[in-house]
């Protein structure tokens, strides 16, 4: 499972417009950087061993039952 310093730096943009869509024009902020590091560790993996991670935790043992299954 990712941690945080498995994470690249990020830069925040502060966007200072109202949602519309919400009663109070707020907007979400903490949810979206954590999405793209498990995509991109699987990717790595991918071009690393020829197998694509499809669940989480990526550890060794399930690597290696990947590559056993292929």
């Amino acid at each position: 499972m990712p941690v945080a310093p498995d994470l690249p730096m990020i830069d925040t943009i502060l966007v200072e417009v109202a949602n519309p869509g919400h009663p109070y024009g707020v907007r979400g902020v903490g949810e979206v950087p954590i999405v793209p590091p498990a995509g991109a560790l699987a990717n790595a993996i991918h071009r690393a061993v020829g197998v694509r991670p499809a669940h989480l935790p990526m550890s060794p043992a399930h690597i290696l039952e990947a590559l056993w299954a292929r």
